[in-house]
């Protein structure tokens, strides 16, 4: 699979609390992601975050939360990350989702040839 140098970044806010049909939301979106074949998916999570109810999420023992934040990243062509949004509305309840423009400097397998 190839990316064309000029492709898009979808970025996606949610938190680790937040379900799509009984499956945590970020599993279902990555996982749809891939049944599409998206040039591939990560899920970072944050230790701290807040969002638009101002609602203070934090890894922090003393106020240990069980929603921390997490970002979903998926870098593809303009084409289908813009395929790929319909189904990813089907599943969002509330999150931020941003896109922008970014240069594919580097995307091959990390195994050596041999």
């Amino acid at each position: 699979m190839q990316i064309p140098t000029d492709a898009v970044l979808l970025r996606i806010f949610l938190g680790e609390s937040d379900r799509w049909e009984h499956t945590p939301l970020y599993e279902a979106i990555v996982l749809k992601a891939r049944e599409l074949h998206l040039a591939g998916a990560t899920v970072l999570r944050g230790p701290m975050g807040f969002g638009k109810a101002s609602r203070l999420h934090t890894a922090k023992i003393l106020r240990l939360s069980m929603d921390l934040p997490l970002v979903i990243e998926i870098v593809d062509s303009e084409e289908k990350i813009n395929s790929f949004l319909p189904e990813l509305e089907k599943m969002l309840g509330g999150g931020l989702v941003t896109l922008e423009k970014v240069k594919v400097l580097h995307y091959r397998s990390g195994d050596a040839e041999k």
